[in-house]
């Protein structure tokens, strides 16, 4: 038994709050090893959940294209969270063969989840409107965004590299169900995307019981985000109509990490919307007031 002199002055909080400020929090991860694609800079949302799964417990491997690591900061996060990087086109199954069996023997096993942030459309960045598409251009966005998804899981399933209750996630946005002016064919590979992990899902669910899930995230401040054209448009009325408001960066590197925990097993299969609230709003009072 001890007993603590709580006077006056201790009772301010300023004086007794912990800082857990980069310190475990739960230790949701701890354990687990992984492959995060797709961190670039502080504004990546990959970013973002590497930090927070280090946070968690985890170890990782950190991977995105060659022409990426040489314009990005990727090396800052890896000493950050003490992970390796190993550079990777996410459409090459040649690279992506020698990244996931070079993490297992650096990682000292299997992989416990995975983590896709990866887009790109020539024709957003060469300002092609959608009724204009570049068709290379075109099968290019199809690649770079949604067939890597594929290759992925068929490189882990044929490698046997994820253990039993894997969570793969791969981020997304709505516009893979409506339509948004300026997301152009971004649009027709998030749509792809979606179906992709309905798909495996089911069969790496059934073999190995690996749970593959989409997160419909938030219009966010990112480097690849921000480049859509109207982006500051699309955040902003997306902001209004939302009862929670956009979800940041930050939120959806929580959600992610949740989503590689043992707390959501049972969960697959599923586009998980992570947008306070947009998905599921016709439109807000404030947004109405706006236009009155």
């Amino acid at each position: 038994m001890f007993f603590v002199d709580i006077s006056a002055a201790a009772m301010d909080h300023r004086l007794w709050t912990v800082d857990l400020k980069n310190k475990p929090m739960h230790n949701l991860l701890k354990g687990k090893r992984g492959i995060i694609f797709g961190a670039l800079d502080e504004n990546s949302i990959a970013w973002k959940v590497a930090l927070k799964a280090h946070e968690e417990g985890a170890t990782f491997v950190l991977s995105n294209a060659p022409v990426a690591l040489r314009f990005g900061k990727i090396n800052e996060l890896a000493e950050l969270t003490g992970s390796q990087v190993i550079a990777a086109d996410a459409t090459s199954m040649e690279d992506l063969e020698n990244l996931v069996t070079q993490s297992i023997t650096i990682l000292g096993g299997k992989l416990d989840f995975v983590l896709h942030s990866i887009g790109m459309s020539l024709n957003v960045r060469k300002g092609k409107e959608y009724h204009e598409l570049n068709y290379d251009f075109y099968q290019k966005t199809l690649d770079i965004s949604a067939l890597s998804f594929h290759k992925v899981l068929q490189v882990c399933h044929k490698n046997d590299a994820l253990n039993e209750w894997a969570s793969v996630v791969a981020l997304t946005y709505i516009a893979a169900q409506r339509a948004f002016p300026g997301y152009n064919d971004m649009a027709d590979a998030k749509a792809l995307l979606e179906s992709i992990a309905r798909s495996y899902g089911y069969h790496y669910g059934f073999e190995k019981k690996v749970r593959i899930n989409t997160i419909s995230q938030s219009p966010t401040h990112t480097t690849a985000g921000s480049g859509v054209k109207g982006f500051d448009g699309f955040f902003t009325y997306a902001d209004k109509i939302s009862p929670l408001g956009n979800a940041s960066a930050e939120d959806c590197a929580n959600f992610v990490v949740v989503m590689f925990s043992d707390f959501t097993r049972m969960v697959t299969m599923q586009n998980l919307y992570h947008d306070g609230g947009f998905s599921t709003t016709g439109v807000s009072q404030r947004l109405m007031d706006g236009l009155e």
